[in-house]
């Protein structure tokens, strides 16, 4: 008998964020700067940084009871709100929203799916499955899904998973090995580069008393694809 899912068996009734949270990333958008960050950093602090870092700490408490290969700590989870410039056009220096990944490799490894979290101010997105997949995992995925193909359509159809999540997305290469072509014609997907799902819902889901909740049986409803494509790579 496998575990019984977590969000079943507890109560996690709990407020995590207020409404500055939302309002802290409108502003930003409006002044992305140091100097305005610095003047509103406490605010950032006790709005933003404090309540998300909560949240990803008891979703990773849930989450480690419902997965055993998840051993990473907030740290290995959340990203850093500042951004990365030095080859981008945009030089902004702040990201407008928090996002995490609480997976076996957490942030330093993408490739193993779990489940990822942005909050902003426009929308409250839940992602699975995996972006971004080296060519060795890819091809090993690839293979997987053709010799599998009758489990991975029955994840894929499923009537929660469709009504949640909608269908696997993901750039697709034109070509793929030879070997994969004929299971290619009769699956489309072993075509794409990365095999991601995800849900958008309203900013303001965080600020409910069940978002706890919520977000696990999103992660309920994509963990069968997710161990799925773990079967399939190396990590």
């Amino acid at each position: 008998m496998g575990p019984i899912p977590c969000h079943k068996t507890e109560n996690m009734s709990k407020t995590y964020f207020t409404e500055d949270y939302l309002e802290f990333f409108k502003e930003l958008a409006k002044n992305n700067h140091k100097e305005w960050f610095d003047l509103n950093r406490k605010r950032y602090e006790k709005s933003v940084k404090a309540p998300f870092q909560s949240f990803i700490s008891d979703l990773i408490l849930m989450l480690k009871k419902e997965d055993l290969e998840i051993e990473v700590e907030p740290k290995d989870a959340i990203f850093r709100i500042n951004k990365d410039i030095r080859f981008s056009k945009d030089k902004t220096p702040y990201k407008l929203s928090c996002s995490a990944i609480v997976s076996p490799g957490g942030k330093k490894n993408k490739e193993v799916p779990g489940i990822y979290i942005e909050a902003g101010p426009e929308d409250f997105r839940i992602y699975g499955g995996v972006y971004m997949l080296s060519p060795s995992n890819l091809n090993d995925l690839r293979f997987h899904i053709a010799a599998n193909s009758e489990e991975f359509n029955k994840l894929i159809s499923d009537p929660k998973f469709k009504k949640q999540y909608g269908e696997i997305q993901g750039d697709k290469n034109k070509r793929i090995p030879t070997d994969l072509v004929e299971a290619g014609e009769k699956q489309p997907l072993i075509y794409n580069k990365s095999f991601y799902f995800f849900v958008k819902l309203p900013a303001e889901t965080i600020l409910s008393s069940q978002l706890l909740s919520t977000v696990l049986d999103y992660y309920q409803t994509g963990k069968p694809l997710g161990l799925f494509i773990r079967k399939a790579i190396h990590y």
